[in-house]
């Protein structure tokens, strides 16, 4: 099972590699009908075979399971995918290769992780849309931040975990009744400061909350 935001992504390496999910694939003989082609879409199909039979079997498995899924598709899931991939062949190239890079990633997860993230996908899409916003905002603050940054917010997290119920309740509480202005001053207090600071901040707050913006991305 995969996320609802895979399906267009799941046929590029197909459109990649065939230029069209209709091509055929495994033929080692020349292709029927090429000479019903123009010059044009005959040379698109003969680099489609020369790449097919350049694939090791593993590629050729991953694309032949791909194919198939694209036919399971309805007509409008089709549509969808085709669209999907004209969006994706527009996008600048650092960003092909991050969404390439995470496609495949998730093809080398096991079933059940990969069944985890579905349902936790589920779930943030049914989430407020203004809880999926802020939830966005800080996935992408800690996508631009520093790995020393990374490293303390980490830990953070880790000692957040670490807390009981009754203690995250307590930090929740204090945190909710602080006035707006004092809110503020903490959390700027918390961006200028050292380490050394910082964890002096954390001695004299303990329990409390990290200041919004620090918590690791969910």
């Amino acid at each position: 099972m995969k996320p609802r935001w895979l399906p267009g992504l799941l046929v590029v390496p197909v459109l990649l590699l065939a230029g069209s999910p209709e091509s055929a694939w495994g033929q080692t003989k020349p292709l029927p009908g090429l000479e019903k082609l123009s010059p044009e879409e005959r040379a698109v199909a003969e680099r489609n075979l020369e790449r097919w039979r350049s694939l090791s079997p593993d590629e050729r498995a991953r694309v032949l399971e791909n194919y198939r899924h694209w036919k399971s598709l309805s007509p409008e899931e089709r549509q969808g995918a085709r669209e999907s991939f004209r969006r994706f062949k527009a996008l600048p190239p650092d960003e092909k290769a991050r969404i390439l890079h995470d496609f495949q990633r998730w093809n080398e997860l096991p079933a059940a992780r990969q069944q985890e993230l579905q349902k936790a996908y589920e779930r943030f899409q049914q989430l407020p849309p203004e809880r999926r916003e802020r939830i966005l905002q800080r996935h992408r603050q800690w996508e631009t931040m520093p790995p020393d940054e990374r490293e303390r917010v980490m830990k953070n997290y880790e000692r957040w975990r670490s807390m009981t119920p009754e203690e995250r309740a307590q930090a929740r509480e204090r945190w909710r009744q602080m006035p707006p202005e004092e809110r503020e001053r903490l959390r700027e207090q918390w961006r200028r400061a050292t380490p050394e600071e910082r964890e002096r901040l954390r001695q004299q707050h303990r329990g409390a909350h990290p200041p919004q913006g620090q918590e690791r991305p969910r």
